[in-house]
């Protein structure tokens, strides 16, 4: 919600908040359910993944390593959750274009927090991009399976 000005306008005036925007992104509550939800496609799976919620500027919403997932396993859920909102478009669309010779090759050299492994979701809700979720653990498809499994549940979309 935008703030009120302070100061008085004229009628038919505008201000420089006028050119504010909203933003939305899931909340901590709707990360956490994510979260949870990720957690228990990963157990059906006899899976043990970390797993991680951005909002749509790539921050970090919550994160969860379940026990027993491998260590390194937190930073690739992160940066998959973070390349899904960075580009609005799954991971796993990049692991063939990146490789040498391939359309996209070397660009995900240029931020090392860009992942372009399976397994990393954008959310859309609306058709606007409100986040990202990404996890990591298992082979790509198995990671990319538990996240999607999960936002579908909770009715986000995976592309505009």
């Amino acid at each position: 919600m935008r703030p009120e000005p302070t100061h008085n306008v004229e009628p038919g005036h505008s201000t420089a908040l006028d050119g504010l925007l909203d933003r939305r992104h899931p909340s901590l509550d709707l990360a956490l359910e994510l979260l949870a939800r990720v957690r228990g496609e990963a157990k059906a799976s006899s899976l043990e993944l970390a797993m991680c919620v951005v909002d749509a500027s790539g921050h970090v919403i919550a994160s969860q390593r379940m026990d027993g997932a491998p260590l390194g396993a937190m930073r690739l859920a992160v940066g998959k959750a973070y390349t899904a909102v960075l580009w609005g478009a799954r991971t796993g669309d990049f692991m063939e274009s990146t490789q040498p010779g391939g359309a996209d090759w070397g660009w995900n050299t240029t931020d090392e927090r860009v992942v372009v492994y399976a397994g990393g979701l954008p959310l859309f809700a609306d058709g606007a991009l409100v986040g990202g979720a990404g996890a990591s653990g298992g082979t790509a498809d198995q990671d990319e399976a538990c996240v999607s499994a999960a936002v579908r549940a909770l009715g986000f979309e995976v592309e505009p």
